[in-house]
């Protein structure tokens, strides 16, 4: 999709803040510092839409982007961010969970794991959510300039086998820097929304 219109809607620190429109909704999930708002920045040609930070746990608000009017990406806030306290963690999870069980516009989550890590608990949990409440499952492997090319397949294989990903499942590494992998995912969202152009 041509991207020229996008912009930050909507800030939501609660449920009753989430927006009421029709539009489909595409969700990034993934641990803290994992490189979501970099991946949404390549995707809509933007080099500082979503803010990104070097201080894992930065997102603590679901971030509702309007991309030419045709749908929104959710930054959901990062998982596993050890620095904040028990009962704040708790409080995201909550959140977060309410809105991936409840919202109705949310059509699509897209996982993103480190290429260069094994998939942590928190990952895998998140995983077997979509297993068992999406039927295309997309998996993005993000940081992939900072390992070798030779590499790839290794990592992404380490990928599969820790969150037992079916064969079905779609894993596609990613690179903000080079742009890696940014038409493949563009292609997914299309077929799996049917946008217009």
């Amino acid at each position: 999709m041509e991207v020229n219109n996008v912009k930050l809607e909507h800030v939501c620190g609660n449920a009753s803040q989430f927006p009421d429109t029709n539009l489909n909704e595409i969700a990034f999930a993934g641990k803290s510092n994992v490189g979501k708002s970099s991946l949404i920045n390549a995707l809509v040609n933007r080099k500082s839409l979503a803010r990104t930070s070097a201080q894992p746990g930065k997102t603590q608000t679901i971030n509702f982007y309007n991309v030419e009017g045709k749908l929104y990406f959710v930054d959901l806030p990062g998982y596993g961010y050890a620095k904040v306290s028990a009962q704040e963690r708790e409080r995201w999870g909550k959140f977060i969970e309410s809105y991936l069980v409840n919202r109705k516009q949310l059509k699509q989550v897209v996982l993103l794991i480190d290429i260069r890590h094994k998939p942590g608990e928190n990952d895998k949990l998140m995983y077997e959510w979509l297993r068992y409440y999406q039927s295309n499952i997309l998996v993005v492997a993000t940081k992939a300039d900072k390992i070798k090319r030779s590499q790839y397949q290794k990592h992404l294989s380490i990928i599969r086998k820790e969150l037992g990903m079916d064969s079905s499942d779609i894993l596609i590494p990613f690179s903000s820097v080079t742009k890696q992998g940014k038409k493949e995912i563009w292609d997914l969202f299309e077929q799996w929304l049917l946008i217009e152009e």
